[in-house]
C-alpha cells in the first residue's frame, strides 16, 4: 500500500506496489491477468484483493496471511517524483515462499512480469528467482528491477543475481535511466542497454521520463518522445508502462520467448506504452488507464489505430 504523505503531514492510502499496479493495469487493458503474491488479512490487504479483483484480475494465484500489509511512505517533490519510505518488517510482500508457488502453471499462461521488490526481500526474491528459472523456456519473461537502492544491504550480490540470473533468463528488461544509472554508473543509456543486452534479454527498454523510451534489440533500435502533460505525480507509471508493453505484444500474439522486433513495430510499440504512461502521470497515485482512457487521450493521430 503507498501512504501517501501530504504538503500538511495527512495521510492518503492508495493501492500501490509494482506487481499490484502492473496487474491492475493489465487487467484494465483487457488482457487476462492473475497475480501471484502474498496479500495481508488486514484491512489493506483486503482492499488490494478487492481493486484486482475489481479491475478483472485473478486472485487464486495469490495466498493470504496474517502478516501487516507492506506499507510505502511516499513524498512526492514538486516535479511530481516519489520518495519513498518503506515499512517492511514482518510484512506480508516479502513471505512469499516457494512452497507458495503452483507447481505448475498452465497453458494458457504466456507471459511473466516480475520486479521491484521481489527482487530484492527475502524470502521472496529467490522464490521469484526459483520461478523465473523454472519457467524462462516456457513463455516471456519480462523484468522491471524498478531499483530501491535504500533497501539493498548487499549491492554486490544484488547486481550479480540480477545480471546472472534474472536478465539472463528475461525475454524483456525494462529499467528506467535511474535503474541503469544506479547499474552501471559509468555508461550511457544507450550503453547500458547494450550491456543489459548482453546477459540474454532479446530487447532492453529504457524509460527516460519527460524524454521518452528508449528500446533495444540485436537488430533494431528506436527512441520515442512522451506527449506532453501536466503531471500530478509519476507513481506506478513505469508500471502501467510495463503493463502497455505487455498489451501490445498480446494484442498481436507476439507474446513469445524467440520476440523479434525490427524497428518500425519497435517504435510503435514505445508510443504506446507512452501514451499509457502519460495518461497515469495526470493522475495522483498508481492509476490505471482502460482502452477508452488512453483513445480519448491519444495525441498522435492513429497511434493506437493503426500500429
Amino acid at each position: 500500500m503507498d501512504v501517501l504523505v501530504d504538503a500538511y503531514g495527512g495521510r492518503h492510502p492508495v493501492p500501490g506496489g509494482g506487481p499490484f499496479n502492473t496487474a491492475r493495469a493489465l487487467a484494465r487493458l483487457g488482457i487476462p491477468t492473475a497475480f501471484l503474491g502474498r496479500l495481508s488479512e488486514d484491512a489493506y490487504g483486503q482492499r488490494l484483493a478487492e481493486e484486482l479483483s475489481a479491475a478483472g484480475a485473478r486472485l487464486d494465484l495469490a495466498s493470504r496471511g496474517p502478516e501487516p500489509t507492506t506499507v510505502a511512505l511516499a513524498e512526492v517533490d514538486p516535479a511530481g517524483v516519489a520518495h519513498y519510505e518503506f515499512q517492511i518488517d514482518g510484512t506480508s510482500a516479502q513471505n512469499l515462499t516457494r512452497e507458495m508457488l503452483p507447481e505448475r502453471l498452465g497453458a494458457e499462461v504466456e507471459a511473466l512480469h516480475v520486479g521491484t521488490l521481489g527482487l530484492v526481500l527475502e524470502p521472496m526474491a529467490t522464490t521469484v528467482v526459483e520461478l523465473l528459472r523454472r519457467e524462462q523456456d516456457r513463455r516471456l519473461v519480462i523484468v522491471d528491477p524498478n531499483i530501491r537502492a535504500q533497501l539493498i544491504s548487499d549491492r554486490s550480490r544484488y547486481c550479480g543475481r540480477l545480471e546472472d540470473e534474472v536478465f539472463r533468463g528475461s525475454t524483456v528488461v525494462k529499467a528506467s535511466e535511474q535503474d541503469q544509472a544506479w547499474l552501471y554508473p559509468d555508461l550511457d543509456v544507450a550503453a547500458a542497454c547494450a550491456r543489459i543486452l548482453e546477459r540474454g534479454p532479446r530487447l532492453v527498454i529504457a524509460t527516460l521520463g519527460a524524454q521518452g523510451a528508449f528500446g533495444l534489440t540485436h537488430h533494431a533500435r528506436a527512441h520515442v518522445s512522451v506527449p506532453p502533460v501536466d503531471v500530478v505525480d509519476t507513481i506506478g507509471a513505469g508500471d502501467v508502462f510495463g503493463a502497455a508493453l505487455l498489451t501490445w505484444l498480446y494484442d498481436r500474439r507476439m507474446l513469445r520467448t524467440d520476440l523479434c522486433l525490427d524497428a518500425e513495430l519497435l517504435e510503435a510499440m514505445l508510443h504506446f506504452a507512452c501514451l499509457a504512461a502519460s495518461w497515469s502521470c495526470r493522475q495522483a497515485g498508481a492509476a490505471s488507464p482502460s482502452r477508452r482512457d488512453l483513445l480519448a487521450a491519444d495525441q498522435r493521430g492513429g497511434v493506437l489505430r493503426s500500429s
